[in-house]
């Protein structure tokens, strides 16, 4: 139960974050930005029963042909990837950050051990129309204990969809989080899960696809497809 309660001030905290952020983002001014992001959706839904969740955010990117065929690459979807854990931690002004190391990533609050998430290595996936990177869940006080060792996962996908735009083409991208059994909702309440956890992801997730339209794309931290 004491992870539970953790994992429930975790979210609060990421509550005001996640506040601040929105504000700041429907005053900011407009600019002329390298891609085009729209569209935006979320299809959120939780199983009454077993209490998985499956929370998926989509956008629409329009980018020059030239630009994207420059950036399609193993190595700028590893970046890709970079700049989801980057953004997470501006975002949470550094209350959130990731840790890597050679068995996978962890969220941590504030510092050890207060890992909210950990995941394992991450796996990619990427041909000439389509780029995957996906960390399967492993523990955290987030996670209920049905939910742990790779049995849900985060992955973002992009795929490249055909147009007769002869100067700009169009990506679909999508943050997923499928079979995420979280403590607050097993431990709790699912309306609080839906209330606070859930809805800050989602308001979290859609500020981090807007941000593409910078395609501002990190260095990697592991250079797993670094050339040489």
């Amino acid at each position: 139960m004491t992870g539970v309660w953790i994992a429930l001030g975790a979210a609060a905290a990421l509550a005001a974050v996640a506040g601040g952020l929105w504000l700041v983002l429907r005053r900011a001014p407009q600019r002329v930005l390298p891609a085009t992001v729209s569209h935006l959706a979320d299809e959120t839904s939780i199983d009454p029963d077993t209490k998985s969740v499956r929370s998926v955010q989509r956008a629409e990117v329009l980018i020059d042909r030239d630009a994207l065929a420059e950036i399609w690459t193993p190595t700028h979807l590893e970046r890709l990837a970079r700049t989801y854990w980057r953004f997470l931690t501006r975002v949470t002004l550094g209350l959130v950050r990731v840790t890597y190391s050679e068995r996978g990533r962890a969220i941590v609050l504030l510092a050890e051990p207060l890992r909210l998430l950990t995941f394992e290595p991450p796996e990619y996936e990427m041909d000439a129309t389509r780029g995957l990177v996906r960390w399967r869940i492993a523990r955290g006080l987030l996670v209920a204990r049905r939910g742990r060792d790779g049995a849900g996962y985060l992955q973002i996908e992009v795929r490249r969809v055909p147009g007769d735009d002869p100067a700009r083409e169009r990506l679909d991208v999508e943050v997923a989080v499928v079979n995420f059994y979280p403590a607050i909702a097993s431990g709790l309440s699912l309306r609080l899960y839906n209330a606070t956890q859930s809805r800050i992801h989602v308001v979290i997730t859609y500020a981090f696809l807007r941000s593409l339209a910078r395609l501002d794309l990190a260095e990697s931290r592991v250079g797993r497809f670094s050339p040489g």
